[in-house]
């Protein structure tokens, strides 16, 4: 029995939950590969910027971190706009900085937990609407029924239950998946952010 087939048996209620599957699965393709490519070797970056900044390169630095579009690169160069401000103005524009990056990150993991909820909860209705059904069968036959006259309420009934499942598993594994994917990178940043504050005032004071 091919896949339509099942779906058509599982009635009106399997559209949403095919919505759902189909959102899923292109959340899941779409923040794969940002996540992926919003990724950098933040300990080589954070050397490389130091180095820049030891010779005074300070356009280079900047360059470097325009060239590397990412959440890391995006954070540093906040602050070494500001490299000649307080150490607090310099966090500050680090902070606002960070502020827009994370909402990229999280982007569309609200969605994720949405339909893990969701889905199961489709299924279950499914599941109800298809159970009400075959017993009005029942009872328009008086219990006189043929088991294949309950089919259709039982199809439903069971088909919706299992398409709720087969999204909201996956839904739910990647939205943790990529929760602590984005944790890590925020990780990353606060790391980057405070090394980057701490080279700034280390070659300050060695310049004074």
């Amino acid at each position: 029995m091919s896949l339509w087939v099942l779906i058509i048996k599982g009635g009106y209620i399997m559209i949403p939950i095919l919505i759902c599957g189909i959102l899923t699965i292109a959340i899941i393709i779409e923040r794969s590969i940002y996540i992926k490519n919003s990724q950098i070797d933040s300990e080589k970056f954070i050397g490389d910027i130091e180095e820049l900044l030891k010779k005074r390169k300070i356009k280079e630095a900047i360059a470097n971190c325009e060239k590397n579009n990412k959440p890391v690169p995006n954070i540093i160069k906040a602050g070494l706009i500001k490299l000649d401000r307080t150490r607090e103005e310099i966090k500050e524009a680090i902070d606002d900085a960070a502020n827009h990056q994370i909402p990229e990150l999280e982007k569309y993991l609200g969605i994720l937990a949405t339909i893990a909820t969701v889905a199961p909860l489709l299924g279950l209705l499914g599941t109800v609407t298809g159970m009400i059904k075959a017993f009005m069968v029942i009872e328009m036959r008086e219990g006189l029924v043929h088991p294949g006259e309950l089919a259709r309420g039982i199809w439903e009934a069971l088909v919706t239950t299992v398409g709720g499942l087969v999204v909201a598993i996956p839904a739910y594994l990647a939205y943790n998946y990529f929760v602590t994917r984005v944790n890590n990178l925020i990780l990353e940043m606060e790391k980057s952010a405070t090394r980057l504050i701490d080279i700034i005032f280390l070659l300050k004071s060695e310049e004074e």
